[in-house]
C-alpha cells in the first residue's frame, strides 16, 4: 500500500474538496497523512485525527513557544501586574550593566511582538515544522494543495537521495485571485511548477489559462460534491431556528462571506424582491460590514445571518431553501473561472440557482436547465432573476426536478476516477 503525505494551509475544519479526495484514496489502496494546520482557538478539533483506518490528519502547532513564552511574559509584565516604575527601573539598569545586548533584546522582542516581523516568524516557523513533519514521513507520493503548500510539499520530495512524485492541486487561480496580486506570486508558481511531477486544476476554462501560461494543460479535477454526503433524509428545522412562518420562501447563500462574492449586491437587491427571507450561511472578512449594512438599511427582519456549520451538515440546511445564490463578482481571472462547489451543493439539493454568467458556471446551468443565469454585478437583475422564480413556481419546480438528473453527472462519486488515474501513475 503506498503513502500518501497530503499538506494543505488550513486547519481542515471545512475544506470539502480536501476531504473527499482523502477520503477517495483511502478507501482505493493508499494510505493517507493530511499535515495542516492547529486552531488553538477552537476546542472542538485536536493535533491528531484519525478519519478512517487509512486517513490521518496531523494538525502542526500555529504558534511558535518562544513566541507564546514572550506573550506571556509581556502580558505578565505590562498588565498592571508589575508596577511600571520598578519594571522601567530595571530595564534601566540593565540598559547600563549590559546596554547593546539589552537594547538589541528590546527591539527584536517589540518587532517580534509588534510588527509584521512576529506574521513571518510564525508562519516561517509553520512551514519549517510541516515540512519537517513531511520530511519525516518519507511517503511514497507528495501532494501539496495550493501554492501556500508547495514549498513544504517542494523540500519534502525533492530534497532527498530518492525523489519522490510531487503532486500540484491548485484549487485557485494563483496568479489572479484576491489578495494575491504581487507579481512575486507569479513567480513562485513559475518556479514549482518546474519542479513537480503532475498538476491538477478545478475546470478545463482554467486548464486552458494554465496552458497559455506555462505552455502545458494539467490534469482536470472538478470540485463536485459527493452524492452520499449530500443526499440526507435529515433537516434542520431552519424556519423554526429564524422564527419565521413555515410557508416562507428561503433565499439562501451558504459560503464564505467574503469580499467579491457579489453578497452585497443581494443586500442592495433585496428591496426589490417580492418575497422571502434573505439567509446567509458562513462566516467570513466581510461578514460585518454586511451586517451593519442590513441594519443601516433597516433590513434586519428579511435577511439574516447564520454562522458556518460543519460540511458534513450543510445538506440538512441547503434542503430548506427555495433557491440559491452564486453570484460571484468578476473581479480577477480566479473568480471569472469558477465553478464553485457551492453550484452543486444546490444541485444535490434540488434547490435552483441564481448564477452568475460566468462561462463554467453558465454552462453547468443552462444545460442542465437547473436555474437562471444574470449579471451579478447589477442587483436589479439579481432581484429580476429571483422574481422570476417566485413569480413562475412551476417553472422554479421544473429547474428543481432537473436538478435531480444533474446530480448524477455534477459528483464526486464519477469525478474521483479521474484523481485516481493521475496517482496510478506512481
Amino acid at each position: 500500500m503506498k503513502r500518501v503525505g497530503m499538506f494543505v494551509w488550513n486547519h481542515f475544519t471545512n475544506d470539502a474538496r480536501v476531504l473527499r479526495e482523502c477520503t477517495s484514496l483511502s478507501e482505493n489502496g493508499y494510505d493517507v497523512e493530511l499535515i495542516c494546520i492547529d486552531d488553538p482557538k477552537d476546542p472542538t478539533i485536536s493535533q491528531y485525527e484519525e478519519v478512517n483506518e487509512h486517513f490521518r490528519v496531523h494538525r502542526m502547532r500555529r504558534y511558535p513557544v518562544t513566541l507564546l513564552f514572550l506573550q506571556k511574559a509581556y502580558r505578565f509584565a505590562f498588565g498592571k501586574k508589575w508596577p511600571l516604575i520598578p519594571l522601567l527601573a530595571v530595564w534601566a539598569l540593565l540598559v547600563y550593566l549590559i546596554p547593546w545586548i539589552t537594547i538589541i533584546l528590546t527591539v527584536l522582542v517589540a518587532l517580534l511582538l509588534k510588527t509584521k516581523v512576529r506574521v513571518v516568524w510564525i508562519r516561517g516557523a509553520l512551514i519549517l515544522r510541516m515540512i519537517i513533519k513531511g520530511h519525516r514521513g518519507n511517503y511514497d507520493i507528495y501532494h501539496s494543495n495550493d501554492l501556500n503548500t508547495m514549498p513544504q510539499g517542494y523540500i519534502s520530495a525533492k530534497w532527498r537521495f530518492k525523489k519522490k512524485p510531487l503532486i500540484y492541486d491548485s484549487h485557485e487561480v494563483q496568479t489572479s485571485r484576491t489578495g494575491y496580486d504581487s507579481p512575486w506570486y507569479k513567480r513562485f508558481e513559475h518556479f514549482f511548477i518546474k519542479r513537480m511531477d503532475s498538476m491538477m486544476v478545478e475546470n478545463d476554462t482554467r486548464a486552458k489559462f494554465n496552458e497559455d501560461l506555462y505552455g502545458f494543460y494539467p490534469h482536470v479535477l472538478h470540485n463536485y460534491p459527493s452524492m452520499e454526503i449530500q443526499q440526507t433524509e435529515d433537516k434542520v428545522d431552519l424556519h423554526g431556528m429564524l422564527d419565521i412562518p413555515s410557508d416562507e420562501k428561503i433565499l439562501l447563500y451558504q459560503g464564505g462571506i467574503q469580499a467579491g462574492r457579489g453578497l452585497e449586491n443581494l443586500i442592495e437587491a433585496y428591496p426589490l424582491f417580492n418575497e422571502g427571507t434573505l439567509v446567509f450561511i458562513g462566516d467570513g472578512k466581510i461578514k460585518d460590514k454586511l451586517v451593519k449594512m442590513v441594519k443601516e438599511r433597516n433590513l434586519e427582519d428579511g435577511i439574516r445571518f447564520i454562522p458556518k456549520v460543519p460540511v458534513r451538515d450543510l445538506p440538512k440546511y441547503t434542503k430548506n431553501a427555495y433557491l440559491g445564490f452564486q453570484v460571484l463578482n468578476n473581479i480577477n481571472f480566479n473568480h471569472w473561472s469558477a465553478s464553485s462547489n457551492k453550484l452543486f451543493e444546490y444541485m444535490m439539493n434540488e434547490v435552483p440557482v441564481v448564477a452568475c454568467n460566468f462561462p463554467e458556471i453558465k454552462k453547468a446551468v443552462e444545460e442542465s436547465e437547473v436555474g437562471v443565469t444574470i449579471d451579478p454585478h447589477d442587483p436589479k437583475e439579481i432581484a429580476k432573476g429571483v422574481n422570476f422564480l417566485l413569480e413562475n413556481p412551476e417553472k422554479r419546480d421544473y429547474f428543481s426536478a432537473n436538478c435531480k438528473n444533474a446530480r448524477k453527472k455534477y459528483n464526486w462519486e464519477k469525478e474521483q476516477k479521474y484523481l485516481l488515474e493521475v496517482y496510478r501513475k506512481y
